[in-house]
């Protein structure tokens, strides 16, 4: 009986998904291989321009929508070390931050390919029934944890290479001995691996909403199919 359950469960599944695809695509006669087939693809394309883009060198420091600033839980202690004089030293910190984002994003690709190997119809109802960023959504659920897991180490390793505590404990330092300031002690290692993130996913929504709207985006034949009608 269970078995009969489950098997009307997904044929009403692909019946939804027929329905979807039949508005989607103007009655176009894609079947639900090929549809899902087109979303991974969008997926692969998206992350893979994505980890490239971000992991290259200034991938992260000098592109403005994903560099990752000074800690803003000391934004005072910046604007005041660059009051005394401390800017280039300043610089030097937030520029290392952002070479272990660099680091780190290598480490990407092969979450991704996990996360978008395991999506199913069901993932793929949810992604055509969303907005521009519903397949990004769908893998910051998917592969968000992982991610985070696998760049905290490289991130760790990143700033020890860079001896990053020659460039933050002298600020630290510094700022801390100023009169009424708050004592700061951010854990640098979590900071840059969530600014990390968040920076890649960035990449990919914009790459999705590239391959959504713009059709020199599709690449290939399954992605004009799916996403040109």
């Amino acid at each position: 009986m269970a078995l009969i359950v489950f098997a009307q469960f997904t044929q009403a599944q692909n019946n939804i998904l027929n329905q979807v695809v039949n508005s989607v695509t103007g009655g176009g006669g894609l079947s639900n291989d090929q549809i899902i087939k087109g979303l991974k693809e969008a997926l692969n394309v998206g992350t893979n321009n994505s980890t490239a883009s971000a992991s290259k060198l200034d991938g992260f420091y000098k592109n403005p929508k994903i560099k990752i600033p000074f800690p803003p839980q000391a934004k005072n202690m910046e604007k005041q070390l660059r009051g005394i004089g401390m800017g280039k030293e300043v610089d030097k910190f937030t520029k290392t931050l952002n070479r272990a984002a660099e680091d780190a994003a290598k480490k990407a690709a092969p979450i991704f390919v996990d996360a978008i190997t395991k999506m199913t119809i069901n993932d793929g109802l949810q992604i055509l029934n969303g907005g521009n960023d519903a397949a990004t959504n769908y893998l910051k659920g998917a592969s968000g944890a992982a991610l985070k897991a696998a760049f905290l180490p490289v991130v760790k390793a990143s700033l020890e290479k860079v001896q990053i505590t020659k460039y933050w404990a002298p600020l630290t330092k510094t700022y801390n001995k100023l009169p009424l300031s708050n004592k700061v002690n951010t854990d640098l290692n979590d900071y840059v691996t969530q600014r990390a993130t968040e920076g890649l996913f960035k990449l990919i929504a914009q790459e999705e909403l590239k391959i959504r709207t713009d059709p020199q985006a599709r690449i290939n034949d399954i992605l004009k199919q799916v996403f040109g009608r």
